[in-house]
C-alpha cells in the first residue's frame, strides 16, 4: 500500500509530494540542449578521469583534469542558475508574499551552497 505524503509547494511554485523531483517553470530549449551537451561531454570526462587514475597516471596531469571538469560542472551552474532566476524566481516573486519568501529563502540556501 502506497502512503500518499502532503503536497508541499515550492519556491517556484512547483507542488511535490516531498519528492526529488521537482520541475522548472520553464526551461529555455537552447540552453538545455547546451548543458546536455556539456554534461555529457563531462561524463566523458569523468571517464577519462577514472582511467587515469587505474592507470596510475601521473597526479598534476589527473589534477588538471579534475579541474577541467570542476570548471565545465560551474558553467553548467552558472547556465542553471541563470534559467532557475529568470523563470522559477520571477515567477514565485511575481506570485506575492508567500511563495516570494520561500523563493528568497531558496535564493539564499542556493548562494549559501555554491559560494563554498
Amino acid at each position: 500500500m502506497t502512503k500518499k505524503l502532503p503536497v508541499q509547494h515550492a519556491g517556484c511554485g512547483c507542488a511535490t509530494h516531498d519528492a526529488p523531483v521537482r520541475h522548472a517553470v520553464a526551461v529555455d530549449a537552447d540552453i538545455k540542449a547546451r548543458n546536455v551537451t556539456r554534461l555529457r561531454r563531462i561524463e566523458g570526462q569523468v571517464r577519462g578521469l577514472q582511467k587515469m587514475v587505474a592507470e596510475d597516471r601521473y597526479c598534476a596531469d589527473i589534477l588538471t583534469q579534475v579541474s577541467s571538469v570542476q570548471e565545465a560542472l560551474r558553467a553548467v551552474s552558472r547556465e542553471l542558475m541563470r534559467n532557475h532566476l529568470k523563470h522559477c524566481a520571477a515567477s514565485a516573486i511575481r506570485k506575492g508574499d508567500k511563495e516570494a519568501e520561500a523563493m528568497y529563502d531558496e535564493l539564499i540556501e542556493l548562494m549559501h551552497k555554491h559560494a563554498r
